[in-house]
């Protein structure tokens, strides 16, 4: 498993609920990755990960910041697309705008291999085309609380809970 972080806010819709309360509030030090020049860089990565791990990688997008663009969606379609033996995962705060209908349609597009939840406060309901993740102060609905988070395990990489439960993503802080 692979993670990606980026500029948090810069990346980000202002409409998200946690503008001013982020995750990376708290994380000084993470090692964010500006957008300029970034995706030429990106592909090769994959491409050498790829080669190396021939039964599959995941990548965890956006530990910090959000999809930018819809060229940027794009990338990670192509990707896909590309390299059979990836798997993306990660949350979004883009919601009904020109970004958020083309991770709806990745989402469609490649359900066994991409999972980008939308952080909302909302039930799955089945049948529904999205998943969602909910925030800490979401407490109906059919949920689970993210099992990292409770620390009933190591890291989130020895779960995957997120990446196949057709329920709601409750997490104690997100």
């Amino acid at each position: 498993m692979f993670s990606l972080t980026l500029v948090e806010r810069v990346t980000c819709p202002e409409s998200c609920h946690h503008w001013e309360d982020c995750y990376g509030n708290n994380m000084p030090f993470a090692h964010r990755f500006n957008t300029i020049g970034l995706l030429h860089t990106l592909e090769d990565e994959i491409a050498a990960l790829s080669k190396k791990y021939p039964k599959g990688i995941v990548i965890r997008l956006h530990v910090l910041g959000d999809f930018y663009s819809v060229s940027y969606v794009a990338f990670w379609e192509r990707m896909l697309e590309l390299y059979p033996n990836v798997c993306i995962f990660g949350y979004t705060g883009r919601w009904f705008e020109p970004i958020h209908h083309a991770i709806a349609e990745m989402n469609r597009r490649w359900p066994n291999r991409c999972v980008i939840r939308y952080s909302r406060n909302r039930t799955y309901i089945p049948g529904d085309d999205w998943r969602y993740a909910a925030s800490e102060s979401y407490n109906s609905g059919v949920t689970f609380t993210c099992p990292e988070q409770l620390s009933a395990l190591p890291n989130c990489a020895s779960c995957g809970a997120c990446w196949i439960a057709d329920k709601t993503v409750k997490f104690l802080s997100h």
